[in-house]
């Protein structure tokens, strides 16, 4: 008897995680998965009215919406990951050499991370108003704004959520990647430089081939984060004007939330965590072709 309750004490450990994961997450997914195939609109009904088999999603593709959404959302979720990656990628470089004040600068490089999305977006919202410091500032260079503002204009709307958003994350990826610099051996670095390799030669074949697998990481995680993105949209466009900033997470919102298509809506949750599955392998096959991870 000893012996059969040391077997299983490590899965009375482990029950309480078990009991919390399928509470908050599996029986959520299955439940919006079974409803996806079903014809509910709380509108008509408080229940389902019956089996559609695949036509929400058929229903989603046929939709305009949902297909302008599709596009916002990959322009918004590739542009603002590369830029974040390439600014961080840039101020990780800086910041690796020893400097004065290097410090403070990174302390206070973490901060626009810890702020909420949502206080972000309201911010960058007072910003953007005519009379905002941005709009002031881009009036001063020289660049015409539009005359129904940065978020008002569909040439420019779709840009300013961007723009907040690298705001916001670009230093997540400086931190990270300057991490990964200051991991790099010096005698390595040093080695190189007695060879008289150039600064250029030595981020080629050095410091990028060392921050491979953490760039991959931290691209991967923004890139999910991104294609989620909801709060910003809310806040400063609420997905206009008209449908230029709308995207999946948002169009999620309208039609789960404000049309109560709950059958729709759950269809069109699976549709993209179905697509950040897609293009996750086809990121993960492609980094890490002909390596073990």
């Amino acid at each position: 008897m000893p012996s059969l309750k040391r077997k299983l004490l490590p899965y009375g450990f482990i029950l309480p995680s078990l009991l919390l994961l399928v509470s908050l997450v599996i029986y959520p997914m299955g439940f919006s998965l079974y409803h996806s195939f079903q014809n509910w609109t709380l509108q008509t009904s408080p229940v389902p009215l019956g089996f559609v088999g695949f036509q929400n999603y058929v229903n989603a593709f046929k939709d305009p919406t949902f297909v302008i959404s599709l596009f916002n959302t990959l322009k918004l979720t590739f542009a603002a990951t590369s830029v974040e990656f390439l600014l961080g990628l840039g101020i990780a470089l800086l910041l690796s050499v020893s400097l004065r004040g290097s410090k403070l600068v990174q302390g206070l490089l973490i901060m626009p991370t810890t702020v909420a999305p949502i206080v972000v977006g309201f911010i960058f919202r007072f910003l953007y108003y005519k009379d905002g410091l941005i709009t002031f500032l881009i009036n001063s260079v020289g660049i015409a704004i539009p005359k129904e503002g940065l978020l008002g204009s569909r040439s420019t709307a779709l840009l300013a959520i961007m723009f907040t958003d690298v705001w916001e994350w670009t230093p997540f990826f400086a931190i990270i990647l300057l991490a990964g610099l200051k991991s790099i051996p010096d005698e390595i670095i040093e080695a190189a430089r007695v060879d008289g390799a150039s600064f250029f030669r030595i981020f080629w074949h050095i410091m990028l081939p060392h921050l491979g697998f953490v760039s991959t990481i931290i691209i991967m995680i923004r890139f999910m984060q991104t294609f989620n993105l909801f709060d910003i949209i809310y806040v400063e466009t609420m997905g206009g004007p008209g449908m230029s900033t709308r995207t999946l997470s948002y169009n999620l919102f309208y039609e789960g939330l404000v049309n109560y298509n709950i059958g729709y809506s759950t269809a069109i949750a699976w549709i993209m965590m179905v697509i950040i599955m897609i293009f996750i392998n086809l990121f993960i096959n492609f980094a890490f072709k002909g390596k073990e991870i």
